[in-house]
């Protein structure tokens, strides 16, 4: 039997970060959730990732540092970027350093299991998502 494929979720929201565990487990997927950007890059070391799903803003450091990082490691794993950002230049960074894919928040859990999948190069939409509310976008931080 294959071994389980590891997903390590980046994101400040702990709402956000367990539904989307909860989500991925139920899946089949073993998962690690760091609460930011420097404790991601410290997980991505250690628990060794086939995909990694960050947000983009953080506390400490954000997403973009993250994927600068992973794209200098000798076999990265894929990335997916969630954000509610709207803005189109990011989504083109994010790309250029090689994020698979960028959902804005909020997605239905269908639509971000199928981006997990697709990530990995797995047949989508053959595996049941418990019903769950979609994530939201975290409520702006006034400055």
């Amino acid at each position: 039997m294959s071994e389980p494929v590891k997903v390590l979720i980046i994101d400040d929201d702990r709402e956000i970060s367990s539904t989307l565990r909860a989500v991925l487990e139920s899946a089949g997927f073993v998962v690690a959730v760091a609460n930011n950007g420097k404790e991601g890059q410290r997980q991505i070391t250690e628990f060794a990732p086939r995909l990694v799903i960050t947000d983009m803003m953080m506390p400490q450091m954000g997403g973009f540092p993250v994927l600068e990082f992973i794209r200098q490691l000798p076999n990265p794993p894929r990335v997916i970027m969630i954000t509610a950002n709207e803005g189109g230049r990011h989504k083109a960074y994010a790309e250029m350093l090689g994020a698979v894919d960028y959902l804005r928040k909020p997605f239905a859990m269908d639509q971000f299991l199928d981006a997990v999948l697709r990530a990995l190069g797995m047949p989508t939409g053959t595996v049941a998502v418990p019903e769950s509310e979609p994530a939201k976008p975290k409520k702006s931080r006034s400055k």
